[in-house]
């Protein structure tokens, strides 16, 4: 499997390569662990929803509602959040970001809603979803579900749901790759410098 391209190495330095952390099989793996999860703590009420942060976590719940579908006997409703006008950064960013649609069709109000991401790092991300997110209700509680948690927290944001916890420093990067079917299929590390 192809990484997805280089970060760009500092001047003078060899590319640094990407590591490849979990393949097709261990994602595939990883979520139904989370989807099992996520129906235990719906405990079986019926009011489980997913909702997806565009892009990365739209794709994995997808796959999540479908797994939850064949354990439960019914899949949840899904939902797809666009957090771009919710972020801290907005003003701060010199390009223009893509603004994506979000696409609830179901009132959350009372409902247990799993939020779903794929990489956790600073948390920034995941308070501009709750912020978009109470505009669509009131849950009866929200949990975090994501598959992979790479630490370096700037926000008192924990998740309920991990896949798995990755040790990264705070400038490395990590993605997840999508087949063109919106399947996950690798996690790559992109270390921050020297190998």
């Amino acid at each position: 499997m192809t990484p997805p391209s280089q970060p760009p190495s500092p001047p003078g330095t060899a590319p640094v390569p990407a590591r490849q952390l979990l393949d097709g099989a261990d994602i595939a793996r990883l979520l139904r662990r989370i989807a099992h999860e996520a129906v235990e703590a719906g405990n079986g009420s019926g009011e489980l929803a997913l909702v997806g942060i565009r892009t990365g976590g739209d794709y994995l719940a997808h796959q999540l509602v479908e797994i939850i579908g064949q354990i439960a006997g019914t899949p949840p409703p899904l939902g797809l959040l666009d957090i771009t006008l919710y972020r801290d950064d907005l003003g701060e960013r010199a390009d223009q970001p893509e603004v994506r649609e979000t696409q609830i069709p179901f009132d959350i109000t009372g409902r247990d809603v799993v939020l779903v991401d794929d990489v956790l790092y600073t948390g920034r991300t995941i308070r501009a979803a709750l912020n978009a997110l109470m505009d669509f209700g009131r849950p009866n509680r929200v949990l975090l579900a994501v598959l992979v948690d790479r630490g370096h927290r700037e926000l008192p944001i924990r998740p309920d749901i991990v896949g798995k916890n990755i040790p990264t420093e705070s400038g490395d990067r990590v993605e997840v790759l999508f087949s063109p079917e919106h399947t996950a299929t690798g996690v790559f590390l992109y270390p921050q410098g020297d190998t």
